[in-house]
């Protein structure tokens, strides 16, 4: 996945970001079990990036406005976006992905740094997790559980 620039932004990353195209291949590679992957905060939240951004791709590739999919991270490491969509307008919405049924405000701070700094290219912010409830976490950004993509 190609990692997103504009000129608005500084010193990013342009390098772009490998997924697999099936998270459970990881698995399989990695000789990991379900509890074996669960016992692994880091991995478990690789394998959840990949998961839903297997999930994107295909719904995006047969959209009529043809978004297009991005990851976003500056050369420093201060702020990583995991997933980056541009829709028709130059206008973004980001997501993050959080291993965690509970997402805080602190989890969205990457797309509070992303909304402040696009102004009104930020169309919507979003911290996809593991729980079942949507709520908003702050302006313009919203926790919702994975399972949302397909509701």
């Amino acid at each position: 996945m190609p990692g997103w620039t504009v000129n608005r932004l500084k010193r990013l990353v342009r390098q772009p970001k490998r997924y697999l195209i099936d998270p459970a291949l990881a698995g399989a590679a990695l000789k990991l079990d379900a509890s074996g992957v669960l016992r692994d905060g880091d991995l478990l939240g690789r394998l959840l990036d990949t998961f839903v951004a297997a999930q994107l791709r295909p719904e995006l590739a047969v959209s009529a406005s043809r978004p297009r999919l991005y990851h976003l991270r500056t050369r420093e490491g201060r702020q990583e976006v995991d997933l980056l969509v541009e829709l028709a307008g130059q206008r973004v919405v980001g997501i993050e992905i959080k291993a965690t049924a509970a997402p805080s405000r602190a989890d969205a701070r990457h797309l509070a740094w992303l909304r402040d700094e696009l102004g009104d290219r930020f169309a919507a912010g979003v911290v996809l997790h593991t729980g079942p409830r949507t709520f908003v976490l702050d302006q313009g950004i919203v926790a919702a559980p994975i399972a949302a993509l397909w509701a």
